[in-house]
């Protein structure tokens, strides 16, 4: 079996201690090296699209819906902070909005805009909105952004829709009992990824497992098998068949990384080395596993890193700290 991993984050921050069964797997492994790139365009050529991910469109079909023909985009809650010259993006990871808060807020939206969008709660921080046909919107997932500066330069037509969004979440009752408990609002909502369903003809993996819905829903266009993340390797090596290839998507340290809370992405980070990393390891010492890979998008210099049983043995490699790699 080849378990591969994808792991965007990875090298994001020093690690406040050694992560031995990650190290070992890195050190050891046999670099593919490549550009850095986002989550989004590594998934892209991975199922090979030839267009940008459709992500409401996908979102979608990871949560049991149907999107048909029709044109989808993610519309995700999202808060912008003025600062004395400028505005600061904060996502929805940050917001911890409630399902009763997104329903009510996405309510409004859609009385507002009604017939032209159509915005879906899939969960707190995501939401999908059927909208007009070849709408273009900004390219840029909301993570990317987190922290940063924007200009909030979409095309004009979703730039009036964003406006518009706006003026409807400023006095919501919703944001006013975010704003009296000193939580921040959800005055702006980021509209990406746009487009239709696609058809996936890959079949580069025999299953994936993921609660990244973009991941998942290729998965159900390729006509995949598609599991949900157990909490473990060992969970999922339960039932995970002896051959095939694999992938497994970790996202923990992206909503970490996206919120600058380095003791969340420190414990997300020594989470993953012992319910992930060490399983793994042990499979591939033992030949449950025969081949493990980890892929890290957004490494400087790095695409993946594979490593089989015999590389093990390959002592004079030794081990380094994940900052090395960043």
């Amino acid at each position: 079996m080849h378990c591969e991993l994808v792991v965007t984050g990875l090298f994001a921050a020093p690690a406040a201690a050694r992560r031995p069964s990650v190290e070992l797997l890195l050190a050891r492994g046999r670099c593919t090296s490549a550009g850095s790139q986002s989550y989004e365009t590594w998934l892209r050529d991975a199922f090979e699209l030839d267009a940008p991910l459709p992500a409401g469109a996908l979102t979608l079909l990871a949560a049991g819906g149907e999107p048909g023909s029709d044109w989808w985009i993610r519309a995700d809650p999202a808060h912008l902070r003025l600062m004395r010259d400028r505005l600061v993006f904060v996502p929805a990871a940050a917001l911890r909005i409630q399902r009763n808060e997104a329903d009510a807020l996405c309510d409004a939206l859609n009385r507002h805009f009604a017939p032209h969008l159509n915005v879906q709660v899939i969960d707190g921080e995501r939401w999908v909105a059927r909208t007009a046909a070849g709408l273009a919107v900004a390219a840029q997932p909301p993570l990317e952004l987190a922290g940063r500066e924007v200009a909030l330069a979409m095309p004009p037509t979703a730039s009036a829709l964003l406006n518009e969004a706006q003026m409807v979440l400023h006095a919501h009752p919703v944001n006013e009992a975010r704003e009296a408990r000193g939580e921040p609002t959800v005055n702006s909502v980021w509209f990406w990824g746009a487009g239709r369903a696609p058809r996936v003809a890959s079949k580069s993996w025999h299953s994936v497992t993921a609660d990244e819905p973009l991941a998942l829903g290729l998965a159900r266009a390729a006509a995949m098998r598609y599991h949900a993340l157990p909490p473990s390797a060992a969970a999922w090596l339960e039932r995970a068949p002896e051959d095939g290839r694999h992938l497994v998507v970790l996202d923990a340290l992206r909503a970490p990384l996206a919120l600058s809370e380095t003791g969340e992405y420190q414990d997300a980070i020594a989470r993953l080395e012992q319910d992930w990393f060490a399983p793994l390891l042990a499979a591939l010492r033992g030949g449950r596993v025969g081949m493990v890979t980890i892929h890290v998008p957004d490494a400087a210099d790095c695409l993946a890193y594979e490593t089989i049983r015999t590389d093990l043995r390959r002592f004079w490699r030794r081990p380094k700290a994940l900052e090395h790699y960043a």
